[in-house]
């Protein structure tokens, strides 16, 4: 599908650590204004340093925190509120963990179309040949995009925040990538709540089980095969239409639904 005009939305290199600082802000009972100073605070030494001009890239990473964990849509406030009680059952919380990397990198699939646009060519590309060229990668988001410099730009900043992030690795050629950490997730509720935000990327809310299972837009993340009556049962935002045996089309219920999370 061509998204030719659509806004690219996600278009900075954001830190791992940024998005887990945002997350405990919130944690701790901050309110939006609160949230919003302290990152200023936190970032203004790290991006656009010296600088405070209203669309500088601290003012855009800082939008794109808020909109995934502080202001999402009313669509996506539930799977935000499930991911923030995962969250508080880390280890740490002011260290980065395999579970950090999977919420948000769900929680960025579900809310920014363009971040799963390049994850799941990216996951394509890994897994057909093994590596994936930033070159392949941009000339399939351009085409889905449009020829414009902020579309190139916004790729290789996406790009780069997987790098930065372990799951993608430099090769030895300039421009060509391989995996990296790969994260096992055998947690049913934890892949319950990825099938969701899975869901919540796609336009028609509805994909087949297996597809949702094996997502290349999710490739860092290896999810446990689940049954779709398991999935049902821990879920009721989720409904099952079985065609013939093998065909089963996992549907995202109407997303106003309210739920206990």
């Amino acid at each position: 599908m061509t998204q030719k005009n659509a806004s690219v939305g996600y278009s900075q290199r954001i830190r791992l650590e940024w998005f887990e600082y945002t997350v405990n802000l919130i944690l701790e009972g901050k309110d939006k204004t609160a949230i919003n100073l302290a990152l200023q605070e936190f970032l203004k030494d790290k991006v656009s340093v010296g600088g405070s001009a209203k669309g500088c890239n601290r003012e855009k990473i800082i939008s794109i925190l808020r909109t995934v964990w502080l202001k999402p849509s009313n669509e996506l406030e539930v799977l935000r509120n499930t991911g923030l009680n995962f969250l508080s059952i880390r280890p740490s919380l002011s260290i980065p963990n395999d579970l950090s990397i999977v919420i948000h990198w769900g929680m960025a699939t579900a809310t920014y179309s363009f971040w799963s646009a390049v994850a799941s060519h990216t996951g394509r590309l890994l897994k057909l040949q093994g590596f994936a060229s930033a070159s392949q990668i941009q000339r399939r988001i351009r085409e889905l995009y449009g020829e414009r410099e902020t579309v190139s730009r916004a790729t290789q900043r996406v790009l780069r925040t997987y790098i930065d992030w372990g799951v993608l690795q430099e090769t030895g050629t300039k421009g060509v990538y391989s995996a990296g950490k790969t994260i096992a997730v055998k947690d049913p509720q934890l892949a319950v709540w990825l099938v969701e935000a899975s869901l919540h990327s796609r336009t028609q809310g509805s994909a087949p089980l297996n597809e949702l299972l094996d997502n290349p837009a999710l490739f860092p993340i290896r999810i446990k095969p689940i049954p779709a009556e398991s999935l049902l049962n821990l879920s009721p935002r989720l409904e099952l239409l079985r065609h013939g045996l093998d065909n089963e089309l996992i549907i995202l219920k109407k997303r106003n639904l309210s739920y206990d999370a």
